[in-house]
């Protein structure tokens, strides 16, 4: 009898222990939500226009390294026309009025860039021009809505006399990180550049097809 008592006890002991390792996990899991939850909340409100100015970092050339296509192509083609359908559902326009100021917004006969180091490298067509580019430090812009956006400039300081004096990237991203996509502003006078809120040339990785962009862009 005692050991069966004993040996009760022992179980009683481990199925204890058991529970409290399992309330501590799933307390850890709960943190761990939570505090994931507030990252991505503080992620959304800077990409939707609303950070401090301290926020704001210097980022180097390299965030944006790499192989862009324009997707205005896709737009042009129909393969984003369910981006603007779902614009449409949640925003006070039209899918058609969207796809017209998307039109304007996307816009571009540079239809790829390649960055490498300091080499920014533009392609129309067949065609390819190129600047080598140094930082020149970055802007904040306050929207009419209120919200705002930052400018990262970078100048040209070498290369090609038709590759444009002065580019301006805005993704949404307002320290040092990778670009998954980037709008981008270019032109000979900095300020002017710094004036254009309509025309935003946009670019996502050359090695996404149209469905996988249509993706990307649903699911943000």
């Amino acid at each position: 009898m005692t050991k069966v008592m004993r040996r009760l006890g022992h179980v009683l002991a481990i199925s204890a222990a058991l529970g409290l390792a399992g309330l501590a996990s799933a307390h850890a899991a709960s943190e761990h939500k939570h505090s994931h939850s507030h990252a991505d909340e503080a992620q959304k409100k800077v990409h939707d226009g609303y950070f401090e100015d301290d926020q704001v970092q210097a980022r180097p050339l390299s965030d944006w390294e790499g192989d862009w296509q324009s997707v205005y192509p896709y737009l042009v083609d129909g393969t984003l026309d369910p981006v603007m359908a779902d614009k449409a559902k949640h925003g006070d326009k039209s899918a058609a009025d969207y796809r017209a100021y998307y039109e304007v917004g996307y816009k571009t006969d540079v239809d790829r860039i390649l960055i490498a180091g300091p080499k920014v490298t533009f392609f129309r067509g067949e065609t390819p021009v190129s600047g080598d580019y140094e930082t020149d430090g970055h802007e904040i812009l306050t929207y009419e809505k209120g919200n705002r956006g930052v400018r990262f400039i970078f100048k040209k300081v070498g290369g090609d006399e038709a590759a444009p004096s002065f580019i301006q990237f805005s993704d949404h991203i307002i320290a040092p990180q990778k670009a998954g996509h980037y709008h981008l502003y270019w032109g000979n006078d900095r300020v002017a550049v710094l004036k254009e809120l309509t025309n935003w040339p946009t670019y996502y990785p050359a090695n996404l097809d149209g469905k996988q962009i249509l993706e990307e862009m649903l699911a943000h």
